[in-house]
């Protein structure tokens, strides 16, 4: 009988040389990024997902490649204690970053705040304002893919981005206007012509300044 996918797990080990050390800082750095417990230095697990599996596979064959080893391991947990542990263990990590980005929402409102008490409406302000929310939507994004039990900060982490742009969004507005050219104004005496008599046209008339000769 097969277990539920979050009851599976990739254990992945990986033994580089000690004259392997940029190869090593990749594997680190690409298993962080999956999201990776460890349990010991080369040692950890991951839950079996699809996308998880393939990304292993092409790190794995990577490290045979360039003369590393390493193994993969489709387990199961037999214990639900110890898959409520395994699982709680992702679910701390992320939610440690989900609070990072929390952390940094803050300052981007204070300055938003703090320019307009000085009048400071730019849309100089905006641009810059939007490199921070970019970099913090960079980083939830990067949470969320390794997200695979829904830690608890997720949702207010998403909540906190999202009324941060809605903050940049009505700043933008402010800058807008403030910065808009004024219309042009229309030049002296145009009102004027515009609703003065028109001329005639067409034979018969009479041509101003130009001598009519009897009998034309």
């Amino acid at each position: 009988m097969s277990l539920p996918h979050e009851e599976r797990w990739l254990l992945v080990t990986v033994s580089l040389s000690a004259g392997q050390a940029s190869l090593r800082v990749h594997v680190w750095r690409r298993l962080r990024s999956l999201g990776a417990v460890y349990l010991q230095s080369s040692v950890c697990l991951l839950p079996d997902r699809a996308e998880v599996l393939r990304e292993v596979r092409r790190l794995l064959d990577r490290v045979h490649r360039e003369g590393g080893a390493g193994r993969l391991l489709r387990i199961a947990l037999a214990e639900p204690g110890e898959a409520d542990w395994l699982r709680a263990e992702f679910s701390k990590a992320r939610d440690a970053e989900y609070a990072e980005v929390l952390e940094r929402l803050p300052a981007l409102s204070a300055e938003l705040a703090s320019e307009r008490a000085k009048g400071r409406v730019t849309y100089a302000e905006v641009e810059e304002s939007e490199a921070d929310l970019d970099r913090s939507r960079s980083w939830l994004a990067k949470i969320e893919r390794r997200d695979y039990f829904c830690a608890p900060l997720g949702d207010q982490a998403r909540a906190a981005v999202s009324a941060a742009a809605a903050e940049l969004a009505a700043f933008e507005e402010e800058a807008l206007a403030a910065e808009a050219p004024a219309p042009l104004a229309s030049p002296p005496g145009a009102a004027a012509e515009a609703g003065g008599p028109s001329r005639p046209s067409g034979g018969g008339g009479v041509t101003a300044g130009i001598p009519q000769k009897p009998g034309s």
